[in-house]
């Protein structure tokens, strides 16, 4: 085994000391345990190359609470600098003129022509525009002296026929105006009642879930009340970092852990080693476990300074001095009140 250097002495007592191993940091990092092992013991060699020497040196901090920062000035004689590696050849975009095909070559000289296109095709356009002006210009004169040649009484009635049609168009205009005014008032009011429909009913729903909860909040204050003077929590043994405790005249087990200073490791199992929570809890969260129908509950506690128990919604001593004894192990005996 290689001898450890200083920055890996400093990164394994802290891990320890957080009651991790290597496998726990595993999980938490996603970084192969052989990497981890490699760091602690400064083998480097064992990494994919320079810059994932920093990389996993960064997570595995972040992942113990240290700061990065401070860790790469204080110990960068151990950590290698990285240098930009070349680039490899298969994933440079720059194309030699060689590269270039061929078959472009023709497209280039039909660009060269292209100027020269559009003039000419400009040039047709105009003189298009130009002869249906002129033939617009030739069809009203026309129709000019058509309408001069033809007699007064001609022109009479047509006028008078644009003006009945005219009459007839904005009476049918006033009638469909005046229904679709209709229909959009009816829709309007249509829509404002669903509204309000809907807003009554999310206020009921609102007001029975309110109540209920109440109601709920009520009966659990009062059951916690009734428990919290018959409930003894007692000391069984203790001994090393472990001590074992007593719960009894109650018929619930509720526990809460909540970490007011740092993240710590939480490790929460029952009496036959199956987990109910097995991770990190952060800084300021709380974890809440129902274990009214376990007989033993296992709480594995990484870094207990200000770390706080609750077994019923009141709080219970540490077994030890978190000063003393980072990591402590709790196991909790339960024994309902109707079984006794």
């Amino acid at each position: 085994m290689l001898a450890l250097t200083e920055l890996g002495q400093r990164l394994r007592q802290e891990r320890e000391s957080k009651g991790l191993s290597l496998e726990d940091l595993q999980k938490l990092t996603k970084i192969q345990k052989r990497y981890l092992l490699g760091i602690e013991e400064g083998n480097y060699e064992v990494m994919p190359g320079k810059f994932y020497v920093r990389a996993f040196i960064k997570q595995y901090c972040e992942a113990i609470g240290l700061d990065t920062d401070a860790i790469f000035e204080e110990y960068k004689s151990d950590i290698p600098s990285t240098q930009t590696e070349d680039m490899p050849q298969q994933l440079s975009r720059v194309r030699s003129r060689k590269e270039i095909p061929q078959h472009t070559k023709g497209v280039s000289k039909a660009y060269d022509y292209l100027p020269t296109v559009l003039v000419v095709a400009g040039v047709v356009v105009v003189g298009i525009i130009i002869w249906v002006i002129a033939q617009n210009i030739v069809s009203d004169k026309n129709k000019e002296q058509a309408n001069q040649e033809a007699p007064n009484s001609e022109v009479q009635q047509s006028n008078t026929q644009e003006e009945t049609n005219e009459t007839t168009a904005k009476n049918d205009n006033s009638t469909s105006e005046d229904d679709q005014s209709a229909a959009d008032k009816k829709e309007k009011e249509k829509a404002a009642k669903e509204k309000a429909e809907k807003e009554k009913a999310a206020k009921e729903k609102a007001e029975k879930e309110k109540a209920a909860k109440e109601k709920a909040e009520k009966e659990k204050a009062e059951k916690e009340k009734k428990d919290s003077g018959k409930q003894e929590y007692k000391e069984v043994q203790k001994t090393g970092r472990s001590a074992t405790y007593a719960l009894s005249g109650t018929d619930a087990f509720n526990l809460e852990v909540t970490s007011t200073q740092a993240d710590t490791w939480l490790d929460v199992k029952n009496g036959k080693g199956n987990a109910f929570f097995s991770s990190i809890l952060k800084k300021g969260e709380t974890k809440e476990f129902d274990l009214t129908k376990e007989t033993e509950a296992r709480v594995n506690i990484g870094y207990s300074p200000g770390v706080e128990l609750k077994v019923n919604g009141k709080a219970v001593n540490l077994p030890f001095d978190s000063s003393k004894q980072v990591r402590q192990v709790v196991t909790i005996q339960y024994q309902p009140a109707e079984a006794q």
